[in-house]
């Protein structure tokens, strides 16, 4: 329903997610279901043969105008917290988060929301096995091994020398860190060394508790 909506929406892209996504990297299965229902929306449904096959209709105008006249009412919000900053210290945006999160468990759990085989239509006690990919731990060890390998023979004291320049660059305000970031990759400086090194010029984000 969500990618029938999203096309109907003129979506410029799509991509619908495996069912198995929440639990493990997509089976092969799961993949399939997830592509051949974007092929059926794509050429069987017929809602690709015009350009906007919702046009002109008054329960869509209105459905728009309504999630405008609830933006703005955000909007306004943000507003009187003093932006976007300020709210987001004062935890509004977690807050806000938090509740439509519990107003939407409470329909679910009361059934104005009905979600097919969640909470209406449930099948008889069965539950469907849903199979976890499992990964080839001789893939992870020869990745391993590779990346020590890098380690060992790129050059050390150039990957402390770009990682120090990442460092200074990144405590001056203002700064484009894309040049000194490519620098420290061009040393095979990795990922985990670039992060720890922003790390420690601007610390770690802690949401604040929601009262």
């Amino acid at each position: 329903l969500q990618a029938l909506a999203a096309v109907l929406g003129g979506t410029q892209s799509l991509h619908t997610n495996s069912l198995d996504e929440a639990l493990a990297l997509p089976s092969e299965d799961a993949v399939t279901v997830a592509l051949r229902t974007q092929q059926i929306i794509a050429h069987e449904s017929g809602v690709t043969n015009t350009v906007d096959p919702l046009g002109g209709s008054f329960f869509v105008e209105a459905l728009t105008d309504e999630m405008e006249r609830q933006a703005r009412t955000y909007f306004r919000q943000i507003d009187e917290h003093g932006g976007v900053l300020p709210a987001l210290e004062e935890g509004f945006f977690q807050r806000e988060i938090t509740e439509a999160a519990v107003r939407y468990q409470r329909e679910v759990e009361s059934k104005r929301r009905v979600i097919v085989g969640v909470n209406d239509y449930v099948s008889d006690g069965t539950q469907r096995s849903v199979p976890i990919l499992e990964m080839d731990v001789e893939g992870y060890r020869r990745q391993v091994a590779r990346l020590a390998e890098v380690r060992r023979t790129r050059d050390s004291r150039a990957v402390t020398q770009r990682l120090g320049e990442l460092g200074r660059a990144a405590r001056r305000e203002n700064t484009n860190l894309m040049a000194p970031l490519l620098a420290a990759v061009n040393e095979y400086a990795t990922l985990q060394e670039m992060m720890d090194v922003l790390r420690e010029a601007w610390g770690v984000y802690e949401e604040p508790a929601i009262l």
